[in-house]
């Protein structure tokens, strides 16, 4: 559900989802498709709890001031939810249309109140209301609750019409899924409806079974790389769709040096390639200049060599036990029996609010094609 948000000074994305031009809409929705709700009264008392509260708070609130507005009996809170919502997304796209976070009302009340008694019945609401906005995080209860009915819904709805419906089927079962609750499935179990949704002609879709494989690879690469190699075998899915997928499921094994995923991409560990050079601009370097990575590789074989170039930073840490992190440098080709020198500047900021830098030993080491084929060791000093 996370996406990214572009932040400047004074920004705050709590108030740009929920606020009084929003929920507005919200209460208008209600008075018109709910006999009896006083639209101006939740209004007004909704608009004046947001204060205090953060963006999962505030969402939970919009659905405590409706609930009380509400039927008590869920079957019929459910049909008022209904009743409520604005006309489903455009079926017609393909892509980026994520709906408004005011629409996730039904599966917070969904999960209040319906997954013990009245699976059916939510899972139906459920249905309807990731057509507005996606369910991904409320279908996850009902994983938890009861996996094997609601694997059986899943099933039917890789196969719906709609593809909100289909990407909640891949979204809501991921095992990482940012901010969203863990759920306590085997995290291969969703093998099988990826398999039915790879082939999907919508990149909502297609984007989201990746992202699923991403989550899987950090968990077994090498069940993300056969399945896609099954994938690829079957040939359902356009092949120039099915190499992005692969590349963006691989993503994070890639950057690990992963050699089974970086094969499959056509980067192979043992190609004849041999590291020329490697500098970072000196043996001492301050904590708030750069490093200027510089590298030449080489090969002597008789066709060009593709190659995925990364490095690797081992940091001083006061406990001694260091930490590395992997950074691109350079994907591209070694021409047949010539070199390639790439070059890059790595700034060392000072006080990074991600990163803290320390002073002491360090080393960088370049990863081609997720081998390591050389190292440079450098001091890093207090800045003066």
């Amino acid at each position: 559900m996370a996406r990214g948000v572009g932040v400047s000074q004074g920004f705050s994305l709590k108030d740009e989802l929920f606020n009084t031009n929003s929920l507005g809409d919200l209460a208008a929705e209600f008075a018109a498709g709910v006999p009896g709700f006083d639209g101006e009264d939740f209004h007004h008392e909704v608009v004046a709890g947001l204060q205090g509260r953060e963006l999962m708070e505030r969402m939970e609130w919009i659905a405590d001031c409706i609930e009380k507005r509400l039927a008590p009996d869920f079957p019929d809170m459910a049909d008022q939810l209904e009743a409520a919502m604005p006309p489903a997304l455009d079926p017609s796209l393909t892509d980026d249309d994520f709906g408004r976070f005011i629409h996730a009302v039904p599966g917070i009340l969904a999960t209040r109140h319906g997954v013990e008694n009245h699976r059916d019945r939510a899972l139906d609401l459920l249905e309807e209301a990731t057509k507005r906005f996606s369910m991904e995080f409320y279908i996850r209860a009902f994983l938890n609750r009861w996996p094997d009915e609601t694997f059986a819904r899943l099933h039917d709805w890789a196969e719906n019409d709609n593809y909100h419906v289909r990407r909640l089927v891949s979204e809501g079962t991921r095992p990482k899924l940012p901010w969203a609750k863990k759920i306590d499935i085997d995290p291969m179990a969703p093998l099988p409806l990826l398999t039915k949704l790879h082939a999907d002609p919508t990149r909502y879709v297609t984007r989201s079974v990746s992202n699923h494989l991403n989550d899987i690879s950090k968990l077994s690469t090498d069940t993300v790389v056969s399945q896609l190699s099954e994938w690829k075998e079957q040939g359902k899915q356009a092949e120039k769709e099915l190499d992005w997928m692969t590349r963006h499921s691989l993503r994070t094994a890639v950057k690990a040096g992963h050699s089974g995923a970086l094969s499959m991409l056509g980067f192979h560990a043992d190609a004849p390639i041999t590291l020329d050079s490697l500098s970072v601009g000196g043996d001492c370097i301050q904590i708030g200049d750069a490093l200027q990575v510089e590298t030449t590789l080489s090969t002597d074989g008789t066709s060009p060599v593709p190659v995925m170039v990364d490095y690797v930073l081992s940091f001083h840490r006061p406990n001694g036990r260091g930490s590395d992190k992997v950074f691109k440098l350079k994907q591209g080709k070694i021409p047949a029996g010539k070199s390639l020198t790439l070059a890059k500047k790595h700034p060392l900021k000072v006080n990074a609010s991600t990163f803290q830098l320390h002073p002491g030993p360090h080393k960088l080491a370049i990863q081609v094609n997720g081998r390591v084929l050389g190292d440079v060791a450098f001091d890093l000093t207090e800045p003066t």
